[in-house]
């Protein structure tokens, strides 16, 4: 059997790293990859910020460079920090989410719309689907105005994503997008309650990762 898929949470923050464990329960198949999440013991404790994602590409690459046994990498924060450096030394595909979540997106409607935790993310997000050429397909994208320690254990976090949510679909979004790891578990009563699909980044990527090794399987 091929190596394990590693999910990189690239932040020091165990909770949400826990969290991604629990939203990638249902990709642990039988025969299948090992799913592995893994914490940055030496990265902020949240990435809110350019600094904070330029500062942990370092410690991405690390992994890469030591994790010669995986079948492909998942960077699990939603800047996709680094993915160019770490594709150009990677022997395996490596996914991002803020990539994977927008091309799920564009399969399942015609406009979507992101939920940011933060106002300083939404540049840095517009940037780069600029890049990607997408952002003709973007309603627009709109802060929850939230700590990435508030996405995991604030008591309100829900309420913030049901209003803001709201408000992307009376945009015109026919989908969402969670602009952030540490959102996870809220997707599904989230999808519920706006009554359009609602995307997991990191479920997107996973997704994408373990469907690559599928088909690589069955041509062997």
């Amino acid at each position: 059997m091929q190596g394990p898929i590693i999910v990189i949470n690239p932040n020091s923050n165990d909770a949400v790293t826990q969290g991604l464990n629990d939203a990638l329960v249902a990709y642990q198949l039988e025969g299948g990859p090992n799913i592995e999440c893994v914490t940055n013991l030496k990265g902020p404790f949240g990435i809110e910020n350019q600094i904070d994602s330029d500062s942990v590409i370092p410690q991405i690459l690390n992994v890469i460079t030591q994790r010669n046994d995986a079948s492909s990498f998942v960077i699990a924060c939603y800047s996709d920090p680094g993915i160019d450096a770490c594709r150009s030394i990677s022997h395996v595909p490596v996914y991002g989410i803020l990539e994977s979540g927008v091309l799920m997106a564009l399969s399942r409607g015609d406009q979507f719309g992101v939920l940011a935790i933060g106002i300083s993310s939404v540049k840095r997000h517009t940037k780069y689907m600029r890049k990607m050429g997408v952002l003709e397909r973007c309603i627009g994208e709109r802060p929850l105005n939230l700590t990435v320690e508030e996405t995991v254990s604030g008591t309100q976090t829900f309420d913030k994503l049901l209003f803001t949510g709201g408000q992307l679909v009376d945009d015109g979004a026919d989908v969402v997008i969670l602009g952030c790891a540490g959102l996870a578990k809220h997707r599904l009563a989230l999808e519920k309650s706006l009554n359009v699909p609602v995307i997991d980044p990191t479920q997107a990527a996973v997704g994408m990762a373990l469907g690559n090794f599928l088909a690589s399987s069955s041509r062997s």
